[in-house]
This record gives structure tokens, sequence and C-alpha cells, in this order.
């Protein structure tokens, strides 16, 4: 078996990023992946400007608490003051652009207002208040980079620099279809006519949402039934006009797992099995098109946390890859076990825990494969070494789920 990092960079050596782009509204691009970075064309903000509503004044003008100005204008944010004259002092509000001969803002809190005059209730400081032009960015610079996954933050940025459009990476293709006779859909089967043996087909709802999480386009497929000719047609289907085919179940040994005799006879199989638990069986390879081309392929096991850790953990790195995104490993935290393991597994395990009110980490009691609600309690994983027991008060490795979907 492979190791999840040998597993990874066999995996990341040979996926290479979409090489069609597409330029989209700024409005439309949340969770795209930049294809060209973002300059500004412009200093942000573009002129000194005040950071408070209160008033601009010249720190010449008050050598002591309790001085007197003229109040000789308001200036609110949109409009452009006259020069300050000396002795006089500014009404202005927060973004405004602070006018000529100003160099400093006294907040309206620390200011009394006399009519015409004002009570300058300090002795201010020179710039105190004021938000410098290009304080934020300089004309030239780079503020998104090539790669950058764009948050409603980012998205927020380009607009500040003028970006109307961006030029962002295609959407990942994904086809997706589960293998097993066992399988029914939901809304089709009521619970009291399954046939024995039958269950909801979960994985289906768990791994189209988590394609379209990460700004994919899903070619959901469906249930193939458990015969190898099925197999192999599906897989042909799934290889035109999609970039990574996605299954789960059918990617053990048994007789009825006809996954990994489909894909050798379509294409190629690079491995079969991950040193990781849950999730040991996982196959990468690849599926040929009629034209010579070809579908990268990723077989998920079909237990429901053993697909979802393994999606995490592996097709996420393939499709953040093909969008030119980074695809390293997630950030992990130094969190306090508030559980006992003492029977770890040979493997490297993914061991579903919540974070308490404590600060540390909580352990669910079914670690079994087969128990989905573990994943939909928890909000994270612990990365746990291979052979490595954990008592309570250990620092451990912790994985939170919204930063493998981030």
């Amino acid at each position: 078996m492979l190791t999840l990092d040998e597993a990874l960079a066999r995996l990341l050596s040979a996926i290479r990023p979409l090489a069609e782009t597409e330029r989209v509204s700024t409005f439309e691009a949340r969770g795209r992946v930049l294809a060209e970075g973002v300059r500004s064309s412009l200093d942000v903000p573009p002129q000194d400007n005040s950071s408070m509503d209160g008033y601009a004044l010249r720190c010449a003008d008050v050598r002591e608490a309790g001085t007197l100005l003229t109040v000789a204008q308001r200036i609110p944010a949109g409009h452009v003051g006259q020069p300050l004259q000396a002795g006089t002092a500014a009404r202005i509000f927060t973004g405004a652009q602070v006018p000529p001969g100003a160099d400093a803002i006294v907040m309206q809190e620390q200011c009394e207002a006399l009519g015409d005059e004002v009570r300058i209730g300090i002795v201010p400081q020179p710039g105190q208040w004021i938000r410098r032009r290009g304080e934020d960015v300089v004309s030239g610079a780079e503020v998104l980079a090539r790669g950058t996954r764009l948050t409603p933050q980012a998205l927020g940025m380009a607009a500040s620099v003028g970006a109307a459009s961006l030029t962002v990476s295609r959407r990942p293709r994904v086809a997706l279809f589960s293998t097993g006779d066992e399988l029914v859909m939901p809304g089709e089967t009521a619970p009291e006519q399954m046939r024995p043996g039958a269950i909801y087909n979960s994985n289906r709802f768990t791994l189209r949402g988590l394609i379209e999480a990460l700004g994919c386009e899903c070619n959901d497929l469906g249930i193939v039934p458990d015969r190898l000719d099925a197999t192999r047609e599906a897989l042909r289907r799934a290889a035109q006009g999609n970039d990574l085919i996605v299954t789960s179940g059918g990617v053990s040994v048994g007789e009825e797992d006809h996954l990994r005799p489909a894909v050798q006879a379509e294409g190629r199989v690079d491995y079969w099995q991950m040193a990781i638990k849950p999730g040991k069986p996982l196959a990468f390879g690849e599926v040929r098109r009629a034209d010579g081309s070809h579908a990268w392929f990723m077989g998920l096991p079909g237990n429901p946390v053993s697909s979802f850790i393994t999606f995490l953990l592996v097709v996420r790195p393939a499709l953040m890859a093909l969008q030119g995104a980074p695809a390293g490993a997630p950030r992990a935290l130094k969190l306090r076990a508030d559980f006992d393991w003492p029977r770890p597994d040979k493997r490297r395990e993914f061991l579903r825990v919540r974070r308490n009110e404590a600060g540390g980490l909580d352990l669910y009691p079914n670690q079994s494969s087969g128990v989905l609600t573990s994943a939909v309690w928890g909000d994270g994983v612990v990365d746990n070494p291979s052979g490595q027991a954990i008592a309570k008060g250990d620092l451990v490795d912790f994985l939170s789920f919204a930063e493998l979907l981030a």
C-alpha cells in the first residue's frame, strides 16, 4: 500500500492545470481560480482621506486642549474641500478627501460643536486618523496572484482596483457514478418497500455536493449495475467531455467489484490501495477517449465515511490542481485531545472529532467507516500517524472540514 503522501505525490506530478480560460464578471467569480493575476492601475485609496467622522485641522492651530476653531467648510465623502485656512477646521466625514493644509483629524467624540465654532478636546498629533494615499495598494502592484481561489474578500479587492471582470480557469468537468446493485435512490423506493440488502445511495449526494462546492461542474451518471460490461460502458461514456471521473464503490478486490478490470480495459490504473483509515481502497488512473486523449479516473470506496474522507484528502487536491490552484496539504492546527485512543491502527488514521467549549477535541464514539453520523457531528478530523496512541491532554493535528473545503 502507498502512503497518503506517496499517492498525492504521484497524482500531483501527473495532473496539469486545464489550458482553457474564460473571462467572467467579477460579480460571478466567487469560488473560481484566477488564470491571470490582477494588478492595480491606481493607488488605493486614491487620495488622503479621513478614517473618522470628525474635524480636519492644522496641528499648529491647536496647542492645547479646549482650543476654539472656526468651522469654515463641510466635506462629505465624495466631495472635495477647499484649502484649509489657518485658525479654521473642516467638518469631515469618513472616507472624505482631506483638504489641502490639514494634517490631522480629530474624531467628533473628542470635540464640542458650538454653532459656527468647534472646541477641540485634545492636542492632535500629525497624521492621526488620516488614511494615506496608496496605504492599501500602490498603483502597479499585483493584488491577486494567478492561482488564487476567489473568496468574497478577494472579489472585493478586485473591485477596489477597478477590475469589472476576471480571467479564470475553466471549471473542471467531473463525471460521477456509483456502482452497486444494493443501491436505491431516495424518493424512488419507500423505506418500507426496500428489498432485503438494499441501501439508499448517500454517496451520490455527498460527492456531488463536494464536487460542486469546489467550483466544478458535475455530470451525474447515476447508479451503474454490478456488471463488467455495464461498468466499461459507463467509463467510456464518462470519459467523453469530462476531465475527471469519480466513482464510489466497487474498488475492492471481490468478485463483484468490476471497476479495476474495467479501468484496466479502458485505460490504466496507477495504484489501488492507500495506507489510511478510513479509505484503504482508492484507485487513480485514466480512461481513454475515442480520440486518444484521456480523462483522469479516481475510484473511492463505497463506505460513506471512507468516501467522504478520501475525497477531501485526495480528490480535492486533484481538482485544485486542474484549476491551477495550490494543491498542497491543508493546514493542521495543534489542539488538545480530550479523549484516549489507546489502540491505534497500523495505518494513518483520520478520526472524526469536534471542538469543544474548553478548546479541546471530543471524539465521536463510533469511528466505523459506515457511520456517516460521525462526519455530520464532527467539524474535522485528527490526522493520527500510524501506530500512534493518543492520551488525554496530548496535542494532536486537527484538520477542519472548513479548511479542507476552503
